[in-house]
C-alpha cells in the first residue's frame, strides 16, 4: 500500500511503495545524544587540561585517604595496555576508537527511540572521543584520578573519558539484561 507506515524497534519509516527503501526519520532525535557526547567529551578535556597546567609530571596531591589526584600519562589502553609497545599502539587505539565512534553512530541511528541504549552508547563515545583527542594532541591519553587502599595498592589511574566509558558499558550491559528480560 502506497504510503502506509510501519514501525521497527528502532524508528518509524515510510515506504513510498512495496519493495522501495525505507526512509527514516530525521537525525534530530540524535541530538540529545550527541549533546551528553559533548558534554563528556567538554568535561574530559577541561579537567585534563587543568591538571596537565598544574601539575608536573608525577606529581601527586592527596585529597582523601583513598584517593589522589596525580598527572601521569598513558601510551597504552585501558590499564596500560600496550603502553611500552613503541609508539603504533597510538596509530591502533585511535583507528579503534574511529571505528567505535562510526559503528556506534550507525547504532544510535538504528535504533535512536531506545533510551538507555543510546545513552550508554553517548556516554562511550564521549569517551572515545575524548582520550582519541589526546592521543592526536599528545602522543598519550592524561590520567589524573588515582584511587587505592593502604595494603591493597592503587588502582591504575584513570580520566573522565575513562569514566564515561565505564558507565556506558555497564549500561549497554543493564539495557541488555533488561531486554533479554522482557522476552
Amino acid at each position: 500500500m502506497a504510503g502506509t507506515t510501519t514501525s521497527t524497534m528502532a524508528t518509524k519509516k515510510k515506504t513510498a511503495s512495496p519493495g522501495a527503501k525505507p526512509v527514516y526519520k530525521s537525525s534530530a532525535s540524535l541530538l540529545p545524544w550527541f549533546g551528553i557526547a559533548v558534554l563528556v567529551i567538554l568535561l574530559d578535556q577541561v579537567t585534563k587540561l587543568t591538571v596537565e597546567r598544574s601539575f608536573a609530571y608525577g606529581e601527586t596531591l592527596p585529597v582523601t585517604s583513598f584517593f589522589n589526584l596525580i598527572k601521569v600519562y598513558n601510551p597504552g589502553a585501558a590499564f596500560s595496555f600496550l603502553g611500552d609497545a613503541g609508539g603504533w599502539q597510538r596509530y591502533f587505539f585511535t583507528g579503534i576508537a574511529i571505528a567505535a565512534v562510526g559503528f556506534i553512530l550507525y547504532l544510535m541511528k538504528k535504533h535512536a527511540t531506545q533510551r538507555l541504549f543510546c545513552f550508554a552508547l553517548a556516554l562511550i563515545m564521549g569517551g572515545a572521543i575524548g582520550n582519541v583527542i589526546d592521543r592526536l594532541a599528545y602522543g598519550h591519553v592524561i590520567d589524573f584520578l588515582d584511587f587505592y587502599w593502604k595494603g591493597v595498592g592503587h588502582f591504575p589511574a584513570f580520566n573522565i573519558a575513562d569514566i564515561g566509558i565505564s558507565v556506558g558499558a555497564f549500561l549497554f550491559i543493564v539495557d541488555e539484561l533488561r531486554r533479554v528480560n522482557k522476552s
